[in-house]
C-alpha cells in the first residue's frame, strides 16, 4: 500500500500555489494524496509566518496533528512554508515531535524528504536558498476546477518597515513571460474559467528582467488565451498602478473592473515611516483617475491600524478617509509587531489594546460603507459564477465580478434550473446579508 500524505495549505494564495507544486511532485513520485489530512500517513502543514495570527494558527495546526500522531493515528508531521522558513531553528526545537522543518528552497524535494524520513526514521532538517523555491512546473490545482491562481513573480524588494516577507522569501523575482503564458494555457485546457494573477507586488512584475513594469503587456496576453473569462489582478501597489495598466483595464473585456491595491494608510508621515510612498492626496487623485476612466470599478484595499507612531490625530484622518472615499472593499488589521522588521524596534509602539480598537473602528465605518454599496446594488441584474449549493439555506452561491475568490463577499440565489459548479448565470439582486448579496437567476 502506498503512504498516504495529506497537506493542510495556511495563509496566502501565494503559498497555495507552493503547495499545489508540491502536491503535484508527490503524486508523480506516486504518493497517495488523501484531502482529509487525518487520515494520512504523513501530515504536511504548509505554514504561513506573516503576522502573530497567522503564526498562532500554524502553530495550533501542527500541534493538533502531533496530537494525532502521539495517539498512533498517523506516522509523520512536516512543516514547510513561511512559519518553518522564518524560524528555522526554533521550529525543531520548540516542537521537538515534528518529523521535518522544510524551508522554501527545499520545497522541490518534499518526494525525497518524506523517503528519507521512512528510511532513517530520524527528523530532517532542509533549507536550501530562498531562490531555489520552485516557480515552474506542474500544479495540482487545489482550488474550485473552475479558477486558479497564477503566480508571476515570487519575493519582493520594497522593504515595508513592518513587514518580514523580503526576509522570508527574498527579492522580487519576476518568471519569465512565455513560461507564465504557458502555464496560462495548460490552466485554460484544463477548464479554468476564471484565473487570478497574483504576487507580492503584481505591479512590479518584470522590471527586475525587462527593465520595466510588464504587467499591462502580460495581462494583454492574458486575454487573447481562449476559454479565459474573468482574469483579476490582486496585490497591484498604488504609486506603480500606471495610466497604461488603468487603459487595460478599462479596455480588455476578460479583465474584471476590480482592482486591488493595498495602500496601508492615508497619512503621509505613518506611510514614510512604513516606507511606503503617497500620501492623502496622491492616493485621492489615483482613485479619482481610477473611477473617472473605469466608471463601474471596485476598488478594494487593506489598512493597518496602530502603526508605531501612529497619533489619534492620524488616526481619525484615516476613519474620516476611509469614510469619503468609500472603498468598495476593504480589510484592516491592528500593527503586528514582527521580529526582525524595522517597525519592530520604532519608538513609540501603540499598544495591542488600541490598536485592536483602532482597527476594529475602521472595519465598523466600513460596514456602514459596504451597506450603501449594497443597497445600490439591489435591482441590478449581475453574471454570477456559482460555487456551489448550500443545503441549509436551500440556495445556491457564488461570485460577481466585484468579489474575488475565498477574500470578499457572496451571492446566495435561487434558480427554478439546476446550476453546475462553474456555470455562469445572470442573476436580479433584491436583497442584503450583512457583507453578501441575494437575489434570483433570471434565465
Amino acid at each position: 500500500m502506498s503512504t498516504r500524505v495529506g497537506m493542510v495549505s495556511l495563509g496566502c494564495p501565494k503559498n497555495q500555489v507552493d503547495a499545489e507544486h508540491m502536491l503535484y511532485d508527490l503524486k508523480k513520485e506516486g504518493y497517495e494524496l488523501v484531502s482529509d489530512a487525518a487520515l494520512a500517513d504523513v501530515v504536511i502543514v504548509n505554514t504561513c509566518g506573516f503576522i502573530e495570527s497567522a503564526k498562532q494558527e500554524a502553530i495550533d495546526t501542527i500541534l493538533e496533528f502531533c496530537t494525532l500522531k502521539e495517539e498512533g493515528r498517523i506516522k509523520h508531521v512536516i512543516a514547510t512554508g513561511c512559519l518553518a522558513e522564518r524560524y528555522r531553528d526554533e521550529m525543531k526545537k520548540e516542537i521537538p515531535e515534528l518529523d521535518a522543518v522544510v524551508g522554501l528552497g527545499s520545497n522541490g524535494k518534499i518526494a525525497d524528504i518524506i523517503r528519507d524520513i521512512y528510511r532513517t526514521e530520524e527528523s530532517v532538517c532542509a533549507y536550501g536558498s530562498k531562490t531555489d523555491l520552485p516557480m515552474e512546473g506542474g500544479r495540482l490545482i487545489s482550488t474550485e476546477p473552475f479558477f486558479a491562481y497564477l503566480k508571476i513573480a515570487e519575493g519582493c524588494s520594497n522593504c515595508c518597515t513592518y513587514c518580514a516577507i523580503p526576509a522570508i522569501r527574498g527579492k522580487f523575482r519576476s518568471r519569465k513571460m512565455e513560461d507564465i503564458l504557458e502555464e496560462a494555457k495548460w490552466l485554460a485546457e484544463h477548464g479554468v474559467t476564471e484565473v487570478v494573477v497574483i504576487a507580492q507586488d503584481t505591479t512590479r512584475y518584470g522590471e527586475d528582467i525587462y527593465g520595466k513594469s510588464m504587467l499591462p503587456e502580460l495581462l494583454k496576453k492574458l486575454c487573447e488565451i481562449e476559454g479565459f473569462k474573468w482574469i483579476r489582478t490582486l496585490y497591484s501597489y498604488p504609486e506603480r498602478i500606471s495610466d497604461e495598466f488603468i487603459d487595460v483595464l478599462a479596455t480588455e473585456d476578460k479583465l474584471v473592473k476590480y482592482i486591488d491595491m493595498p495602500i496601508q494608510h492615508c497619512n503621509g508621515d505613518v506611510l514614510k515611516r512604513m516606507n511606503r510612498a503617497g500620501d492623502e492626496a496622491f492616493l485621492l487623485e489615483l482613485i479619482q483617475k481610477l473611477r473617472a476612466r473605469i466608471p463601474d470599478i471596485v476598488l478594494r484595499t487593506t489598512l493597518i491600524a496602530g502603526f508605531p507612531g501612529e497619533t489619534e490625530a492620524q488616526f481619525e484622518e484615516l476613519c474620516e478617509f476611509v469614510k469619503n472615499v468609500g472603498f468598495e472593499r476593504l480589510g484592516c488589521f491592528a500593527y503586528s509587531p514582527e521580529e526582525g522588521t524595522k517597525a519592530y524596534s520604532m519608538p513609540d509602539q501603540v499598544d495591542e489594546v488600541t490598536r485592536n480598537r483602532r482597527a476594529d473602528i475602521i472595519m465598523q465605518e466600513q460596514m456602514l460603507v459596504t451597506e450603501r454599496y449594497n443597497q445600490a446594488q439591489l435591482g441590478k441584474t449581475v453574471e454570477i459564477v456559482c460555487e456551489g449549493f448550500d443545503r441549509y439555506a436551500e440556495c445556491y452561491f457564488g461570485r460577481g465580478t466585484a468579489d474575488a475568490p475565498e477574500i470578499d463577499g457572496k451571492v446566495f440565489f435561487t434558480s427554478e434550473k439546476k446550476v453546475a459548479v462553474g456555470q455562469y448565470v445572470k442573476v436580479e439582486l433584491f436583497d442584503t446579508l450583512d457583507y453578501d448579496l441575494l437575489g434570483t437567476v433570471t434565465e
